[in-house]
């Protein structure tokens, strides 16, 4: 076995390939090399033996092969029982179910030796449930890991058998007419071919216009479901097929496929043919590899991927790599400056695991028909067994269907090396001597270096005639696979199965390499946790939805002129770029003419981009206008739901939702107009006044209603005005629909009417404090009007503004009669969800650039020292409207900054058990493994977990990277990645901590909404804090919405949190400090000093330059083994450590919870403002102003801005002072940027004075704690009627 990684899950997942291709000798010897490295006891050797007996059982119960069953039984007494691993119910279960295969002589006395076995064990009860679960899912039969070959292109597939369902009601409204010629969408130039593959995907569905109304109507369920089976998978058949028939095209006019001027789907059909045969060659010379006893480097290699290369069946490993690879020199890189060789390689590999798993998927027959096997799977008992014996071979530890990065980027290495042999293109040229045309052949990818950032990278380019090919014809992607459903989605019972009815993704958006998150969600799937998250995500994906045609028709026809339009910008945006000053200018002419440039090329190329997508979702509204279509979703790490549709879902833009409708109406009810004529006056931009006013708003505008409903593109097109034009636009057409009719009340109406939270995370964060007044600003509590919190705080900036105007400020006089609600309202939103000040800056700037284009540009008064002046008031006018919720936001960073500075009790024991010399115990037999990255037990890994209402687990993913070199077929390649074992990002825990809890509420908040909607009958979506449902349903859905936040907010969430940290954070220890100048820290010094003379330790050179860390983990262990003395139940030893001193014991001595210094790392509050050193409250205490820097205070932007900890680097010394960190900045959403360099100079600009006392950096004094968490703040006001 030494052709076998050390890395040990990759040792798991290539057992599992070979497994799962039938290489049983090979994966037999990875299990052997397996016993060699665990100890017996080992959960992760126990998963290895119990994947290879599973698979033997599955192949015995389905071919009956009796030397087989001989070879298993074998197995069991010698290699597992025999090297002293102790079987499972799950082995026991599966060797039974193996052995009812036996002779009739054999069978029942061979069963009864198994069963005894198990009684034995004490697990006879356990076996006989799940052998009773094997049978009941018929996982025997279905759920082999094991690959079904695949047909060839010369054998149809035979339809599913259809589900004899009726057809779904379509209502009958205004918009359902028979159908005319559909003009096609105007395409936008772009760079690549992404759009032309978009369209050939789209072409699997049939063209709207020549389809008849019966042909969409009388469509059944079982009918729509084979359609999208369709879809997802018929991209390598269908591309296959299409290269195929050209190729055969181009022989029978006598054209050599290989020519220049020959199709790309010829030249494509050749390589295939050729690629197929180098792959079946390199199967055959794996399989000599495995039976050589000297093997070569070659082979050694060859062994690492060769059961991958036969996870899919030749022909379809082919396209998959013609496919991919060309997709990613063409599309992706769209020049021939090429790509980088590690980005088409790692996509060639991914683009293999995908189809490996989609076919699994597709060849697991249990899954076929998923609605029983949803409702099989309800009752807790029969989904336990299940997880057990068929959760697609998923273990905690190794998850089998998601390959190492390194294992999938060899491979596709292996595969983009065979295709640049093979892949040749005839090109003609002109001889430079002779004049005469020469045709030769060359490779169709060049594999060459350049230099990027002064490093040098590999890179792959297409050859130029390829490229001219492909501008006339791209391949097909595998785009289809991520468009809107045509049937209704899967519902989630796993890990990963859900959604997509061919093609497997996972539930929970988290990185392959987040083993610990993966864990979690894995573990919660298996255990029922995630039922109430799985039905949720059922109920956001069955909504079904159809293609607004009113509105599309309208759009299609702007859209095809070219020019700008309501939100669509121009086809060819200005472009006259600003002239350069002349030489002779000041210095700062020419950095304010590069500063114009940039920005006007910034906003040139976000017009060419806006404007790019929205042809992509104009073809995808095309496509489906006769459709009805669905959007699976799944969360990501906080529980917030997405679609899994990128192009065309409810999430987009205001053109998108424009075009949404859905699909089946309900009427509209008296209640149901009266919200459509608020719902019309929303999207207008009047959603701050009254319902009474909004609706005497769309009373007093009927006439322009009714005008743009029927004339939208001339007359007045009042509707342009609108804040959301292409929904208003919508609103208009269905209101004038319903008035047209004698009762409006019975118009039949679909479209979605919204619901939208006020800043929900001021929201969570007023209910969390018990923030009366916080509440008020953001509708908690009832009032006459809505409140709102944008309006509050921008007329909280104009009276800033206003008044320094008077005392003579320029850019204040500059900005008066310039703040506007849109202009704060992005900042205000996102700052609750930790918007730097820097991205607050930005955030201003952008709304000043589009409002105010010629606003005054000198070094005074310009948009970006106007951004900064406006981003601290914003901040100012923030922290003076809420108050309870800054003690939350103390309290969960205080939370997070401790446990990202703690270690777990098994990090204790082990290093104590280093220090004393014992041996460590480890579940491995050797000490190290090669290839296996270092594992740094004294770092700090613990990551912020926590689990919400709906019990879903959220494990904070910020880590460390580190890197690793590994050697392909073309070169090495460094990959980053990060696992369990790898250090936490402390600033980035703490930091991401107050905004993703608030984040993972708000989920919950949503998904019970949800599950409350369904039950009672309503049609319901949502986009975070955005809910939707028909007009009807509106006063329904409201009062469920507000039952939920009651529900959630009754509870004591903060409570429930702390006592969760406690429970998880049990007997961790933790890093703390205090002030060097505080009497605490007096005394540790002190202490220190004197321990360094009883222990008569010279300062010597060697002394000096000894690492602090390791002291640290000196006293560290030394106040374990105090706290452990005083835990015990010896009075000796308890005395014993009454008399220890420690710097933990002075501290508990002299001190509390106010005497720790705050953590180093910079945060973002509500308003960024910390508290004044006035404050009595207990953050006050915390933060201790007068010592250090105040956290957020925008007063000292140029210090918090600027702080990087130089020159502190003297105070570090032997006594053990150490100083803050380096603050950074996480984003926490698209919109929340990291600080750049830029924003020093604006902040000098801006004369903010800053106390010279609060600019000095402070020592501190570190000491080893027990993990312990502050109180819990108290509710500024507990005693609410509505809320709290």
């Amino acid at each position: 076995m030494d052709a076998i990684s050390g890395d040990i899950n990759e040792i798991h997942q290539t057992l599992h390939a070979c497994l799962q291709v039938g290489r049983l000798e090979r994966a037999a010897g990875l299990v052997r090399r397996l016993n060699q490295i665990y100890k017996t006891d080992a959960p992760g050797l126990l998963a290895a033996h119990n994947d290879y007996v599973k698979e033997l059982s599955h192949r015995i119960v389905q071919t009956g092969d009796q030397q087989l069953l001989q070879d298993l039984q074998r197995w069991f007494e010698v290699e597992l029982c025999g090297t002293g691993v102790m079987p499972t119910e799950v082995t026991y279960a599966l060797m039974i179910q193996a052995s009812l295969q036996a002779s009739d002589a054999k069978k029942a006395r061979t069963v009864r030796r198994y069963v005894g076995l198990a009684e034995k064990a004490g697990l006879v009860e356990e076996t006989m449930e799940l052998l009773s679960a094997l049978e009941r899912t018929g996982v025997a039969n279905a759920n082999s890991t094991s690959t079904v070959p695949s047909q060839s292109l010369s054998e149809s597939n035979g339809p599913l058998a259809q589900v004899a369902d009726e057809a779904p009601e379509v209502p009958h409204t205004a918009s359902n007419r028979t159908l005319e010629a559909i003009p096609e969408v105007r395409k936008t130039p772009q760079k690549g071919y992404g759009l032309l593959t978009l369209k050939k995907s789209l072409a699997l569905l049939p063209n709207p216009a020549n389809l008849t109304p019966s042909d969409y109507l009388n469509r059944t369920i079982g009918e729509n479901e084979e359609r999208q089976r369709s879809l997802e998978r018929n991209t390598l058949e269908a591309a296959m097929e299409r290269w195929q028939a050209e190729d055969a095209h181009l022989k029978s006019i006598g054209v050599n496929s290989g020519l220049s001027k020959s199709t790309i789907g010829g030249m494509m059909w050749q390589w295939h043919e050729k690629l197929i045969l180098v792959i079946r060659d390199e199967i055959r010379k794996s399989h000599e590899a495995e039976n050589n006893g000297a093997r070569s480097k070659s082979d050694l290699d060859r062994l690492l991927w060769a059961p991958y290369l036969q996870s899919l069946a030749p022909d379809k490993m082919s396209a998959v790599t013609i496919l991919t690879a060309m997709k990613c020199c063409s599309t992706d890189a769209g020049d021939e400056r090429g790509l980088r060789l590690q980005h088409v390689v790692l996509k060639i590999g991914d683009a293999v695991q995908h189809e490996c798993l989609a076919e699994r998927l597709r060849n697991n027959k249990s899954l076929a028909n998923w609605r029983d096997l949803a409702n099989m799977t309800k009752g807790s008992t029969q989904r336990n067994s299940r997880a057990k014996l068929a959760n697609e071979s998923i273990s905690l530890d190794y998850d089998h269907l998601e390959w190492e990065k390194a294992t999938r980027i060899r491979l596709g290495a292996v595969l983009l090396s065979h295709l640049m042999d093979i892949a040749k293109v005839q090109v003609s040229r002109e001889d430079p001597v002779t004049k005469e045309k020469v045709s030769e052949s060359q490779p169709v990818f060049f594999h060459t270096y350049q230099y990027i950032l002064g490093k040098r990278v590999g890179v792959v380019r297409l050859n130029s005639a390829v490229v001219e090919r492909l501008a006339r014809g791209p391949v097909t992607s595998a785009l289809a696979k991520y468009l809107p459903m045509i049937a209704e989605p899967r519902p989630w019972v796993g890990y990963r199965e859900g959604g997509f009815l061919e093609h497997s993704v996972p539930v929970v958006r988290i990185d392959y390499s987040d083993t610990h998150a993966k864990r979690y969600a894995i573990t919660a799937s298996q255990n029922g946790d995630m039922s109430q998250i799985f039905a949720g995500l059922d109920i956001l994906g069955k909504t079904p939805w159809k293609i607004n045609r009113y509105v599309f028709d309208t759009m299609l026809k702007v859209w095809n002129t070219g020019k700008a339009f309501a939100k669509i910008p121009p086809e060819d945006p200005p472009s006259e770029f600003p002239d350069a000053p002349p030489a002779s200018n000041e210095p700062g002419a020419r950095a304010a003419w590069l500063r114009q440039q940039r920005e006007f090329h910034n906003h040139w190329s976000g017009l060419r981009s806006q404007r790019c997508f929205q042809n992509f979702q104009l073809e995808v509204a095309r496509a489906y206008l006769n459709e009805t279509f669905y959007f699976p979703h799944n969360i990501d790490f906080r529980g917030r739901a997405y679609p899994l549709a990128p192009f065309m879902n409810h999430m987009g833009s205001d053109n998108c939702r424009g075009l949404l409708l859905f699909a089946k109406g309900k009427e509209l009810t008296t209640e149901g107009l009266w919200w459509l004529k608020v719902h019309l006056a929303n999207v207008y931009g009047y959603d701050k006044a009254s319902f009474n006013e909004r609706l005497q708003f769309t009373e007093d505008h009927r006439a322009e209603i009714y005008e743009s409903a029927t004339n939208p593109l001339g007359g007045s097109r009042w509707w342009l005005d609108a804040e959301d034009p292409w929904q208003c636009l919508a609103a208009c057409n269905e209101l004038k629909n319903a008035l047209d009719l004698p009762d409006p009340t019975r118009y039949v109406c679909q479209l979605p009417i919204h619901q939208d939270g006020t800043c929900n995370g001021l929201q969570h964060y007023a209910a969390l404090g018990g923030d009366v007044a916080g509440a008020q600003q953001v509708n908690l509590e009832p009032g006459q009007r809505p409140s709102d919190v944008y309006t509050g705080v921008a007329e909280i900036v104009k009276a800033k503004i206003a008044e320094h105007a008077v005392q003579g400020n320029e850019l204040a006089k500059a900005l008066e009669g310039k703040i506007s609600r849109k202009i704060v309202k992005q900042t205000v939103m996102t700052n609750v969800y930790g918007v730097t000040f820097v991205g607050a800056k930005r955030q201003v700037q952008r709304q000043l650039d589009d409002l105010f284009p010629d606003f005054p540009d000198t070094r005074p008064v310009n948009r970006r020292l106007a951004a900064s002046y406006i981003a601290k008031e914003i901040f100012t006018g923030l922290s003076s409207m809420f108050t309870g919720a800054h003690d939350i936001q103390y309290w969960l960073t205080d939370c997070a900054a401790r446990i990202s500075e703690s270690i777990a009790p098994e990090q204790v024991a082990y290093l104590g058990n280093i220090a004393k010399g014992v041996k460590v115990p480890s579940q491995f037999k050797s000490k190290t493994l090669k290839g296996t990255p270092k594992n740094d037990i004294a770092a700090f890994k613990s990551s912020v977990v926590w689990t919400t209402p709906l019990k879903m687990p959220v494990v904070q993913p910020y880590r460390k990277e580190t890197s690793r070199r590994i050697s392909t077929h073309l070169q090495k390649i460094s990959i980053l990645g990060k696992s369990a074992a790898d250090p936490v990002h402390k600033a980035k825990q703490v930091q991401a901590f107050p905004p993703n809890f608030i984040h993972s509420l708000d989920a919950t908040h949503m998904f019970l909404t949800a599950l409350k909607c369904d039950e009672v009958g309503l049609t319901f979506a949502a986009i975070h804090d955005s809910f939707w449902t028909h007009a009807g349903d509106v006063d329904t859905m409201n009062r469920i919405i507000r039952d939920a936040f009651i529900r959630m907010h009754s509870e004591d969430i903060i409570g429930r949190l702390s006592a969760e940290f406690k429970a998880r954070y049990k007997d961790f220890m933790h890093l703390a400090s205090v002030p060097s100048d505080s009497p605490i820290g007096q005394k540790i010094l002190a202490w220190r000093r004197d321990e360094y003379r009883l222990k008569k330790i010279k300062q010597t050179a060697e002394t000096k330059t000894r690492k602090l860390d390791a002291r640290k983990w000196d006293e560290m262990l030394l106040e374990h083994r105090r706290m452990t003395l005083l835990a015990s139940e010896d009075p000796q030893e308890r005395e014993e450590g009454e008399k220890m001193i420690t710097p933990g014991r002075i501290f508990d001595e002299a001190a509390d919870e106010k005497a720790l210094a705050p953590t180093d790392v910079k945060i973002a509050t509500i308003g960024g403002m910390s508290p004044s050193t006035a404050d009595s409250s207990m953050r006050s205490a915390k933060l201790k102003a007068n010592q250090q820097i105040e956290v957020g205070d925008l007063e000292n932007a140029e210090a918090a801005e600027s702080a990087t900890g130089e020159g502190v680097a003297a105070i570090t010394s032997e006594a053990g002072l150490e100083t803050p960190e380096a603050a950074e900045a996480v984003a926490v959403e698209d919109d929340l940027e990291d600080a750049d360099v830029e924003a020093n100079h604006e902040d000098e600009e801006l004369d903010l004075k800053v106390d010279e006392k609060k600019k000095k950096k402070y020592a501190k004094v570190w000491l080893w704690l027990p993990l312990t968490f502050p109180p819990v703040p108290k509710k500024v006001c507990s005693i609410s009627k509505f809320f709290f």
